[in-house]
């Protein structure tokens, strides 16, 4: 006999006057890092910012291709750069904002493939990574971990062993 299984998130919603100092330099960041995605075919530009354990943010933004598989998102874009050019750092929050090129600021969730890429590099870093992302009305969602956009993520578990 099948069983329900429910699975719950917390998500805090916030006004932009509640986020820390911290948080507020990392959404200010991930809105800043729109201006800079290159995205002449879907005119939909989104920017990510990762909060570094040594105060300093670390941004990318989307960038297309006309080969449309080609291109990468905004939050892989970070993570990926974070990883070849500071591999020491850790992350200790982040932030996407999306808009399209002409206009205000959009509700934009990840994709599935950045959520498994952003999860993996939590739980490769061992601690919970908060999201920011921009929910209705002008509030602001903060996911306690981006293991909650992804509950049942695909992780090396799920690997074969190796002979």
């Amino acid at each position: 006999m099948a069983q329900l299984l429910n699975v719950t998130i917390q998500v805090d919603v916030l006004s932009p006057t509640e986020l820390t100092p911290a948080e507020t330099l990392t959404w200010q960041q991930a809105r800043a890092a729109t201006d800079n995605a290159y995205a002449p075919f879907s005119q939909f530009h989104v920017g990510a910012a990762l909060l570094l354990d040594d105060g300093s943010v670390f941004q990318g933004n989307n960038q297309e291709n006309p080969a449309y598989p080609s291109g990468l998102c905004a939050e892989r874009t970070a993570m990926f750069g974070l990883a070849v050019s500071q591999p020491q750092r850790r992350i200790v929050g982040m932030a996407v904002a999306a808009r399209p090129k002409h206009g205000d600021f959009v509700v934009g969730m990840p994709c599935g493939a950045c959520r498994q890429v952003m999860a993996d590099y939590e739980t490769r870093q061992g601690q919970p990574i908060p999201l920011l992302l921009l929910g209705p009305d002008e509030t602001i969602y903060r996911f306690r971990s981006l293991a909650d956009l992804l509950p049942f993520q695909f992780t090396s578990e799920n690997l074969p062993p190796r002979a």
